[in-house]
């Protein structure tokens, strides 16, 4: 059977951890994997009439100059693991402390946090990498603000560089609505990549089903228990983010109008089949555990079974051939001039009749 090759998922992601201990709640101290690049910082200026453009921003003071325009402003922070540059950013938008502890720490659960001045979201972003067919979590915090959206990732995903290039080279919906609805463009991806993630867990799955029906190995077993595994990693992501969604599409905040709210209740309804998906996917993969099991039982079974008939056959062959070992010297039989050959003819009688009956009892 060919080995199963399956994706590996940052464990630490679904493990929340907080600051050192002794910290004061509200530190802003970055907690995930090592990183040394820079925080890159791109702002996206748009509306419904002017040019879309992208901007390049090294300084966050130079932010100044765009926010006094009415346009709509996408601040992408690629980036979360320079606490200075995240407070600076913070007190030009006035995001308190908290917060701005949690966008710095990327083992946080998918959440949501109605403040007066702006909405703060955090969601898990599940990329699958081509290449290697692994996958891999990233934190994506987003501040909804008036007439900008701030979204903070550990690393600029891919994904997003379509909805950017909607937005340059587009002018539909994107453009004419507020900035809501840029958040919901923005959970509309990571929600659509979960359902990438689960067809590529159910193709797992069926390959790990077509190798059971071959006689199943150690690598089955393995696949299957980091299958189950995994759906219980992925569902812990979907769960609070179904949550977040359906709070957004409920909710009265002013940020939020009245005409994207069907959007946001889209994205709840696609979270809700996410996870319906996953429970038939965790049924699909208990049943394949039984069968494998089932599997391995049967196959010990048979070749018990095949022992036994051996044992059964040679147990009155043994006994005959202790009596006839004995030493004894008063045993007729010995003295018979044809004696070896009789006793082999026995041999073979008893043998055949014994296989002839197991063949009409159909244990063999």
């Amino acid at each position: 059977m060919q080995k199963i090759r399956l994706k590996t998922i940052d464990l630490h992601k679904f493990i929340s951890r907080t600051a050192q201990k002794g910290s004061v709640p509200g530190t802003i101290e970055y907690i995930g994997k090592p990183r040394l690049e820079e925080i890159k910082i791109d702002l996206l200026e748009y509306d419904e009439s002017t040019i879309a453009e992208m901007h390049s921003i090294s300084l966050v003071k130079e932010l100044d100059s765009y926010l006094i325009r009415p346009t709509i402003k996408w601040i992408q922070v690629t980036g979360v693991h320079n606490s200075e540059i995240i407070n600076e950013i913070g007190n030009k938008f006035g995001i308190i402390s908290l917060d701005l502890e949690d966008i710095a720490n990327t083992t946080q659960r998918p959440r949501i946090e109605e403040r007066d001045d702006y909405i703060f979201l955090v969601f898990k972003n599940l990329q699958l990498i081509p290449e290697s067919r692994e996958v891999n979590i990233e934190q994506v915090s987003i501040v909804l603000g008036p007439n900008y959206v701030i979204s903070f990732h550990e690393t600029m995903p891919r994904e997003f560089e379509t909805l950017r290039n909607r937005i340059l080279t587009s002018k539909g919906r994107v453009r004419r609505m507020k900035s809501d609805y840029l958040v919901f463009a923005i959970i509309d991806i990571i929600v659509d990549h979960y359902f990438t993630i689960i067809e590529e867990i159910g193709d797992s799955i069926e390959e790990i089903e077509e190798g059971l029906i071959a006689p199943p190995g150690q690598a089955s077993q393995e696949a299957i228990y980091k299958i189950k595994r995994r759906l219980g990693y992925v569902k812990k992501t979907i769960w609070p983010a179904r949550e977040v969604l359906n709070q957004l599409h409920r909710s009265d905040h002013p940020f939020i109008h009245d005409e994207t709210r069907i959007y946001f209740r889209n994205n709840y309804d696609h979270t809700i089949q996410i996870i319906e998906t996953i429970e038939s996917l965790r049924d699909l993969t208990s049943g394949m555990m039984d069968l494998y099991l089932s599997t391995v039982s049967y196959k010990m079974n048979e070749v018990m079974k095949v022992l036994t008939i051996f044992s059964t056959i040679f147990i009155p062959l043994s006994f005959f051939a202790g009596v006839y070992g004995m030493n004894f010297k008063n045993i007729p039989e010995l003295e018979f001039q044809n004696g070896y050959a009789i006793f082999w003819g026995i041999m073979i009688f008893m043998t055949t009749l014994m296989l002839i009956y197991f063949r009409r009892k159909k244990w063999l």
